[in-house]
Order: structure tokens, then C-alpha cells, then sequence
């Protein structure tokens, strides 16, 4: 009989397996299968330090790259420090390493655009002039759209894309369109191929199985063409699997010369919750974990509640109740020292009080991704320079609001201040007297609206206004709107922005900046919290893509749901169940799980009958 492995074994096992894979002279492609809190970051850390050690000299000298693609930016800080920041290693998000790698071929990517735009224009028209469909006029918007890139693609001869930026200039790239990109240039373009694996013959993408499955193919493709020039490493676990343009049967049926190390300690998780995870997955395939050496017991518990209730008195009730019975005072509604994972941004807005901010902004097509990357331009002027400075004066530190409106404020640039020495005293004094006049919008603990704050600023030029907010507070000029009604539903929009109160931007910026007690259920895959509380709440979640009244067995299955099972597709209940595997598996301590529902006793019956609680564990709320 095979003596088991120590933990520490295991682990130097696992990573032999890989560095064996990375050797330049016989190179392997792998899959890597890491479930939660299984330290696959630290394990990809290790490899690579080894790696250097070995091979590293011999790479540098061919001008070869080692790519490591992550899934956010946080994680890609964290492994570039981790590494030394040492330029053998390209450490980037999936959009940027291939906006790097298809960046030079400008005119390919004009002709790709121009064949894209053409082919959807007569598609649109053709459906236009049949007449077969219930939308016209979006239709028609739609259209109108695509003929004005495509008029104005013919003026442009380099274009940009910004990874963490909106890219809304008539010469950017969005998100979407540089993984398309990508992914044609891999497939149809031998030349793409060659220069990947010249300067990355060694790829390895973390959080693979949320990677495109287009540009997953891709790559596959690329491994197969060059497979002894090439090793793709995959790092990934099936079960974490959050979004519907991942590839669902990664790790599956993949080449037999491909090597499959597992990790499967479970190094962050109570031993409890592991259980749990265990149980959430059994019926999706055959992966076990184990806790480690240190892994404490736990505690779980689930909260079953009618969803007519206040949830804000709810959620109190249950964090008090998590303090009482866990004897962790971290829960307690004073020190509120837990992590709130809800289900869609907006239910954080509304618990967080910046709903109307939210709301409005959150409509416009165009400004999704710069809302919830804290990157809108028209939104960082007050969270960047006015709440600084209204905090600072809170706090009776007058030398950071001076630092701020030094750094910031054109009445104090230092070359205009060199061009006109004379004035540089009435300037510093213009400036004093603009930030005092400002911080009166807050006497008498009003809250100003954000119309009042940018007349404030503007008529003292104490900071530039970025365009469309300035052009909305001359006198209602609408000079910027034009013909084109997606600006002017755009403008719309911060028009309403505008008369909101500033306390919904504070509210805003310390959810954005993760300072706030509430993450997305999506938005905190890799990270991890020592107490966690997940709130369940179909109908406020508003969304189709996820029903945990169907998982907890409160909802049959739709028809659709049956079919896709049948046809081997995602299904409403797959989808859920990993969600709910993610933000389980992302306690360190204990977990407390808060499920609004309209039959909240049939989902403790179902769930105890599933065995994934006991009927100690399920507390009903009134």
C-alpha cells in the first residue's frame, strides 16, 4: 500500500509536475486543476521562481518571455510583486496581453474592422427592409451607429484601447472587439502565430476556465500547430466558472500528451465549509478537496427569511446573531467586520445609499464598465478633488488640502505660476479664498448637489470641468449633443446626475475603492475574508441569469432549464450553483448565509435533505 503524501510533499509534487512541463529544451503543455483556497497563486509564484533559477539565464538570451495572464488587476499587482517585477515575466490581464500582441498591426486591425462593420450594416439593413423584427427604431439606432464608425474609420490611422478606461473616442478599441481581434489574427493569420511563440513560447493564463472560449480555442489551436515551440499552462477549476463566455468543458477531453496535476488541499477554508463546497459539487464531477494542516472547524449557518421584510434589519439581526454564536465580536453590528456579498452592484447601491448615482449611470451602454472601474471622468472630479478636500477640512488638515489643490488646481500650475511671478500672491490668495468658498456648500451639515458644487469650482476656476459636465451647466447649452441620440441620451443622463446629492459620491467611491462592506458575488473570485456573509435575494437581484429559488428547490426547472441539461448546455441551476460554490468558498472562518425567498421553509427542507446543512444550522427569521 502507497504511503499519502504530506501535505508539503503534495505540494512539491504537484509543482515538479509543472516546472518538468516549462523545461525550453522539451516543452508540455498542462492543465492544472485548483480549487478554492487551494494556493494556486503561490504555487504559479513558486514554479516560476524555480524556472528562473533553471532556465532563466538561457531564456534572456533569446529574447524569450515567460506570459502570465490573470483575471483582474489586483491579482496581476500581486504577482508581479511576488516575482520582483522581473521582466522575464509579462504579467498582464487577458485584454492587455493581446492588445500588446496586436497593437503593431494596425492596418489588419482597420481591414478587420471595415469587413466586421460592413457585414453588420447589411445585416441590419437586409433585416430592415424584410421587416421582421419587433424593434425598429433600435434597429435603425443601431445602423445609424455602424455607418458613422464605418464613415469615420476611413479618417483613422492608428488606434488605441485602454484596459481599465471606457474607450469611447472614435478611435478606440472596446473591450470586446480586441479579444475578437485576438482571436481572428490567431486563427487565420500563421504570422500572429509565430510571433506569439517567439516571444512567449511559455503562456499560462490563470482563471482559465472564465477565459473566452473563442480566444481559448485559439490558443488550443496555436498549442496543437506548435506544440513542441509552445507549452500552454492552464490554471483553473471548472466549478469557479462565472461567466457565459468561458469555455464550460475546460480540462475535459484534452490531448493525451497533456499533463494534469491536481491540487486539492484547501489551505483558506474552515473545515466545515469545505464540507459544504464538497457537497455543492458532487453532482459535477469527481473533485474532492481536503483541508490543511491548520484549517480551523468553522461555523456555517444559514438564515432563511420572507423577502417583505427589511432586509437592512435582517442583515443587523444576523450579524448579531453570527457574533453570539461564533463568540467573534468581529460580527458584531458595531465593528461590522465582515464581508457582504450581494448578488448585482445596484443592491449595494441601494443598501449603500448611492442608488440614484447608480441607477442613472448604470442605463448608459457607454458608461458600464467606467462606473464600476472608478474611471469615469465626469464622476473622478469629485471623487479625486472634492471629496479629498471636504474630508480633509473634516478632519482640520488644512496641509492635505493644500497638497490637493496644488496638485490639481490650474490657478496653481507651476509653469503658469513661473510665467507671471507677480501674481503668484493673488493667485495662492484666489485659490484659499475658491476652496473657502466651496466648503460653505457644507454648513451647517447641508449636502449640497453636484450642480452647486461645479458651478462653485467653475466660477472660481478652482479645477478644470471635464466638457460635457461644463457644457451642461452653461445655461443648459446642448451644443454637444448633435444628431447622434445615443450622446444625447448619454448627456441625458448627467443632467440628472447633477442635481444628486454629494453624499451619494461618497457612498460610491468607498464601495468602488473595495472600502465598503458589500462585493459582488461575481467580484470576488481569487479573494478571501475571515467572515463572510451571503445574501440570497432573487427578486432584488433582477437578473435572468441566476435563480437560487430554483437551486434551493422553491422553483421547478423551466423547460428551457431541462432542455439545456438534456443537451449537455449551462443551465439557470448550473450557473447558481457555481456562483454559490464561489462566495461559500470564500470564508475563512465562519459563514453566514442569508436566503430571502417567498417559501424560505421549503428551501430548509430541500437543503437538508440534500445533506448540504443540518437542521441546527438553518435558523428561520420571522
Amino acid at each position: 500500500m502507497t504511503p499519502r503524501l504530506t501535505i508539503q510533499e503534495h505540494e512539491r509534487l504537484v509543482n515538479s509536475q509543472i516546472l518538468d512541463c516549462l523545461n525550453p529544451n522539451k516543452l508540455n503543455s498542462f492543465f492544472l486543476f485548483a480549487g478554492a483556497g487551494s494556493g494556486k497563486t503561490r504555487s504559479l509564484v513558486q514554479v516560476m521562481e524555480e524556472f528562473k533559477y533553471k532556465y532563466g539565464k538561457s531564456f534572456r538570451i533569446h529574447g524569450h518571455k515567460v506570459g502570465i495572464i490573470t483575471y483582474t488587476n489586483a491579482a496581476r499587482d500581486e504577482i508581479d510583486k511576488r516575482l520582483q517585477y522581473d521582466p522575464l515575466f509579462f504579467v498582464s490581464t487577458i485584454h492587455s496581453f493581446i492588445w500588446e500582441l496586436i497593437r503593431p498591426f494596425q492596418l489588419d486591425i482597420k481591414n478587420w474592422l471595415t469587413e466586421v462593420l460592413s457585414r453588420k450594416i447589411a445585416e441590419l439593413t437586409t433585416k430592415l427592409q424584410n421587416g421582421r423584427t419587433k424593434n425598429v427604431e433600435k434597429l435603425q439606432k443601431e445602423l445609424y451607429g455602424k455607418n458613422s464608425r464605418l464613415k469615420k474609420l476611413k479618417h483613422i490611422n492608428r488606434f488605441n484601447y485602454s484596459p481599465d478606461g471606457d474607450n469611447r473616442n472614435f478611435n478606440s478599441l472596446n473591450h470586446s472587439e480586441v479579444i475578437q481581434i485576438g482571436e481572428y489574427f490567431l486563427t487565420h493569420k500563421p504570422l500572429m502565430q509565430t510571433v506569439l511563440i517567439n516571444k512567449y513560447p511559455i503562456l499560462l493564463i490563470d482563471e482559465s476556465q472564465d477565459t473566452n472560449k473563442h480566444l481559448m480555442n485559439a490558443l488550443f489551436e496555436v498549442q496543437v500547430n506548435h506544440k513542441n515551440n509552445f507549452a500552454l499552462g492552464l490554471y483553473g477549476d471548472t466549478m469557479q466558472r462565472i461567466y457565459s463566455d468561458g469555455k464550460h468543458d475546460l480540462g475535459h477531453n484534452l490531448p493525451n500528451d497533456w499533463v494534469k496535476p491536481e491540487k486539492t488541499i484547501n489551505h483558506r477554508c474552515p473545515q466545515r465549509v469545505i464540507k459544504l463546497i464538497n457537497k455543492i459539487r458532487k453532482d459535477v464531477d469527481n473533485h474532492n478537496q481536503e483541508p490543511g494542516e491548520s484549517n480551523v472547524q468553522g461555523t456555517v449557518r444559514l438564515f432563511v427569511c420572507p423577502n417583505d421584510k427589511d432586509k437592512e434589519v435582517i442583515e443587523k439581526k444576523v450579524s448579531t446573531c453570527m457574533a453570539r454564536i461564533t463568540q467573534d465580536s468581529s460580527w458584531d453590528v458595531q465593528s461590522s467586520d465582515y464581508k457582504s456579498l450581494i448578488l448585482e452592484h445596484h443592491m449595494a447601491a441601494k443598501r449603500l445609499g448611492f442608488s440614484d448615482l447608480f441607477e442613472t449611470l448604470y442605463s448608459i451602454d457607454g458608461l458600464k464598465d467606467g462606473l464600476l472601474n472608478g474611471n469615469l471622468a465626469e464622476l473622478n472630479v469629485f471623487t479625486e478633488k472634492i471629496l479629498p478636500i471636504v474630508e480633509a477640512h473634516k478632519q482640520g488638515d488644512n496641509y492635505l488640502i493644500s497638497r490637493i489643490v496644488n496638485k490639481y488646481s490650474p490657478l496653481l500650475n507651476i509653469d503658469t505660476l513661473k510665467k507671471d511671478a507677480n501674481s503668484q500672491l493673488n493667485r495662492i490668495t484666489h485659490a484659499r479664498k475658491a476652496v473657502q468658498e466651496l466648503l460653505h456648500l457644507w454648513d451647517n451639515n447641508s449636502d449640497p448637489n453636484l450642480q452647486e458644487i461645479i458651478k462653485s469650482v467653475q466660477e472660481s476656476s478652482l479645477f478644470i470641468i471635464p466638457d460635457k459636465i461644463s457644457s451642461i451647466i452653461k445655461e443648459g447649452d446642448t451644443s454637444y449633443v448633435g444628431e447622434d441620440r445615443v450622446i444625447e441620451k448619454d448627456l441625458n443622463a448627467w443632467i440628472s446626475v447633477l442635481n444628486i446629492p454629494f453624499s451619494q459620491i461618497k457612498a460610491y467611491n468607498t464601495y468602488i475603492k473595495g472600502d465598503a462592506k458589500f462585493e459582488t458575488h461575481q467580484g470576488v473570485k481569487g479573494l478571501e475574508y475571515p467572515r463572510v456573509m451571503v445574501i440570497i435575494d432573487d427578486e432584488d437581484a433582477r437578473g435572468f441569469m441566476f435563480s437560487y429559488d430554483k437551486l434551493f428547490g422553491v422553483k421547478e426547472k423551466s423547460p428551457t432549464d431541462v432542455k439545456n441539461e438534456q443537451e449537455g448546455r449551462d443551465s439557470t441551476i448550473e450557473r447558481t450553483k457555481r456562483l454559490f460554490y464561489v462566495t461559500c468558498s470564500r470564508a475563512q472562518d465562519s459563514l453566514a448565509i442569508i436566503a430571502y425567498s417567498k417559501e424560505p421553509k421549503l428551501i430548509k427542507q430541500h437543503l437538508v435533505s440534500e445533506g448540504w446543512f443540518n437542521e441546527s444550522e438553518i435558523i428561520y427569521i420571522e
